[in-house]
């Protein structure tokens, strides 16, 4: 069955929906979106993946009036009339507009739209997974834009040496986030994130704080170094597409994630809170 989408104020058939070609989304990127998990037809922290939403609207100064409560109403809305959706994701877009000058707009675009899952292979959760590390900086990086073309030119050059990600690295050396991913490292016992000043603040990011906090497990925001990957006793990445993922490789280097015990703490500490979502909320 064909999905419905919320496009420009309406809901409309998938294949109903469009963007104009003078949106200053398609014409220049310009614009913010933000990507949570649908699980049992429930959005999975759906506030605050809200709030940041319109932290990156407004870091951009894209002019709106939408409030969380006007967003929540369009993404539960969305839900009812695609009855047959149960798990997935939903991406949220907030364009700068049609313009006519095709620089500058007064009226911002709103879309949603819920996208199907796709599985991932079990073995990569069990195993671990490789990332590479490329040396670039995210424009305006605290905020969730349209702007992927870096990005996209190295996650094909990942996914040809058969890695799952990509590291971004400051001309310094200093690892700072996933393109799609936060990045976490454990070393002599004690786990290390680099802090928010240089990266988006990832909601699953949020829930590994509050993990630790939970089992005692001592973690740091500090800066973390390319030079430093061989002193990984463990690593992984969160996001919301892939959760909690370990990782054995870094460029050339082994990380012997699979022998460590925070990962598979936090992993299934992780899964437990789903699970728990999953059973204990009401249905849309």
């Amino acid at each position: 069955m064909e999905k419905i989408f919320y496009v420009k104020g309406k809901f409309l058939k998938e294949s109903q929906s469009f963007i104009s070609p003078k949106d200053l989304g398609f014409l220049r990127g310009y614009g913010v979106f933000d990507f949570f998990e649908i699980i049992d037809r429930k959005p999975f922290y759906l506030k605050e993946h809200l709030k940041r939403f319109l932290n990156s609207a407004a870091i951009l100064k894209i002019k709106h009036s939408f409030k969380i409560q006007d967003l929540e109403n369009i993404v539960f809305t969305t839900l009812k009339k695609n009855k047959n959706f149960k798990d997935g994701f939903g991406r949220i877009i907030l364009t700068g507009g049609e313009s006519q000058n095709s620089l500058f707009s007064e009226n911002s675009n709103l879309f949603f739209f819920l996208e199907e899952k796709k599985k991932s292979p079990e073995n990569i959760y069990q195993a671990g997974a490789t990332l590479i590390t490329k040396t670039f900086q995210r424009i305006l990086p605290k905020a969730k834009t349209l702007s992927y073309t870096e990005s996209i030119l190295h996650l094909q050059e990942a996914k040809k040496r058969r890695a799952e990600e990509v590291l971004i690295c400051s001309l310094k050396g200093e690892i700072l986030e996933g393109t799609t991913s936060n990045f976490f490292a454990v070393i002599k016992g004690e786990l290390i994130t680099p802090p928010l000043e240089k990266i988006l603040s990832g909601i699953t990011r949020k829930i590994v704080f509050k993990i630790c906090k939970k089992n005692k497990i001592k973690i740091k925001e500090k800066a973390i170094f390319k030079k430093e990957i061989k002193k990984f006793n463990e690593a992984f990445i969160t996001s919301t597409s892939r959760g909690i993922l370990p990782i054995k490789k870094i460029d050339n280097t082994n990380i012997p994630t699979s022998k460590g015990k925070i990962t598979k703490i936090i992993k299934e500490e992780f899964q437990k809170i789903r699970e728990n979502f999953r059973k204990n909320e009401n249905f849309v």
